[in-house]
């Protein structure tokens, strides 16, 4: 499937499928589009008729204009209200679009929708995201497909867009590094595990050029870290802390780290998930490592200013002889004390040693993200991820990072006095605090673990997965919140 960007306006289009955008009561046939109308014989006024379109958001109508026509098929596209618009409209759109393609069987298929904000190479972008996201297909497990499922489209053309090919690259870098988290969450624990998570870093250091440090489970213990590998001890699989560096040529503006949970799989430990906890799903507890992979895929193609590190302490949390018992006290490796009163609060434990390890780094900024706690998607929901930082400043970059890439977070309080849920009596933490404000101690654990940089952190726990199609996602792994890295990155 090929995306081009092309200066050819709708009135001269041909192909099999032309889809047209208009905002919420604008839908007016005038100008070039009324010449349009004309020309496939009223067709585009009796399917606005017929289906009583007026624009609004996520609407949209198709209908055949005929066989041995210029255009087989017009589509129209609702955008909402023009005051309303955001930037996430057009890539949404996109990916209405993409689906009617496939759905339609179309082979050539033309787009013509209004620019935002005068801005057209950002529009291309957005609305190549949206058709690339929306018309990824994950058939790796799958014996085989039906034709019926196949993608037929081959040749994607953007209208009055000529120029934007820059665009449309960025937005596939982008789109890969989506799609890698993707399929890194959906992959079953026997496909990912802390072997194959090390064999990606090896790979992407390969294809890119970044340097690599593999730190194995002796380099772990000569570095003090007692908390990741309290989780790891008991399972079969040897830990691998991953560190990836991604230096662009000439003095990088800034230095930044991504830090993200991977844990393969989560039983729980010995505080085991059982029947009704979501533990066929534990699958998706890499989903931080997971997008932290996609941001430096996506980051190593478009090869921005910024020293970028890419950290994680990648293990499973089984049980076996060796697991850690309830009441067990870990050292992390800046020395601090932890008793273990829950064995499935494994996440903050790997965090905690990945986060001593970034901030000795000497960086600008450091951001982690897991799928930490199901506190914030009790808070927040599955569409909406949460957010602390002590720092407001990386917070609102953040949050500006994630406006731009349409997905959703939320600042959360780093409430001071609810770290007194997680001291302990006997050592210098808990690593879990009271049922109520669950997520917030988890970060306030995290946040014992940073000394000296700007840190945030991110629990994506709600938004890595989705159980049906919605936007841009397909049902299944989201890629969340890859855009919202890299626009981090960028900004």
């Amino acid at each position: 499937m090929d995306i081009k960007a092309i200066a050819t306006p709708r009135l001269e289009w041909t192909g099999d499928l032309l889809a047209i955008g208009f905002y919420e009561d604008a839908v007016e046939l005038s100008g070039d589009l009324a010449e349009l109308n004309t020309k496939l014989a009223g067709v585009i006024e009796a399917l606005i008729t017929e289906t009583e379109f007026k624009g609004s958001k996520s609407s949209s109508a198709v209908t055949r204009v005929g066989v041995n026509t210029p255009i087989q098929k017009i589509m129209l596209v609702g955008l909402g209200k023009a005051a309303d618009v955001k930037l996430d409209t057009f890539r949404k759109a996109g990916a209405t679009i993409a689906r009617a393609a496939k759905r339609e069987k179309a082979k050539t298929l033309g787009i013509a929708l209004p620019v935002w904000n005068n801005d057209g190479a950002t529009t291309t972008q957005v609305i190549s995201e949206g058709l690339l996201l929306a018309l990824h297909q994950d058939n790796r497990f799958k014996s085989e497909v039906k034709p019926e499922n196949q993608l037929k489209l081959a040749e994607i053309h953007l209208l009055d867009s000529a120029g934007n090919d820059a665009a449309i690259a960025k937005a596939q870098a982008i789109a890969d590094g989506v799609i890698l988290a993707r399929e890194l969450v959906a992959a079953p624990a026997n496909f990912v595990t802390p072997m194959s998570m090390a064999e990606t870093a090896i790979q992407m250091s390969k294809d890119y050029g970044f340097a690599l440090k593999i730190l194995e489970q002796a380099e772990c213990e000569a570095l003090g870290m007692g908390a990741f590998l309290g989780v790891a001890q008991a399972s079969e699989m040897p830990p691998k802390f991953i560190h990836l560096t991604y230096t662009p040529t000439g003095t990088p503006r800034r230095k930044i780290a991504i830090v993200g949970k991977g844990l393969t799989f989560d039983s729980g430990g010995l505080n085991i998930k059982g029947a009704g906890s979501g533990i066929e799903t534990m699958k998706m507890d890499m989903g931080g490592a997971a997008a932290m992979f996609g941001a430096a895929k996506a980051i190593g193609q478009i090869k921005p200013d910024v020293e970028v590190h890419f950290i994680s302490a990648v293990t499973e949390n089984m049980i076996s002889g060796r697991a850690m018992h309830p009441g067990d006290i870990l050292t992390a490796s800046n020395g601090k004390t932890i008793e273990i009163n829950n064995t499935d609060a494994e996440g903050r434990l790997t965090l905690a040693d990945a986060l001593v390890y970034a901030d000795k780094l000497g960086l600008d900024a450091i951001v982690d993200l897991a799928t930490l706690t199901g506190a914030c998607i009790v808070a927040l929901g599955d569409d909406i991820s949460g957010l602390w930082s002590p720092d407001k400043s990386l917070a609102d970059g953040i949050l500006a990072a994630a406006e731009l890439a349409g997905e959703n977070f939320w600042q959360m309080p780093l409430a001071d006095k609810y770290f007194d849920g997680i001291k302990s009596p006997i050592a210098d933490l808990k690593n879990t605090g009271p049922r109520g404000g669950g997520s917030i101690t988890a970060a306030l654990f995290l946040k014992q673990f940073v000394k000296d940089t700007p840190w945030a952190h991110l629990d994506v726990a709600g938004p890595v997965w989705s159980d049906k199609e919605h936007g841009v996602n397909n049902a299944g792994a989201t890629g969340h919140p890859v855009r919202t890295l890299v626009n981090w990155v960028l900004g």
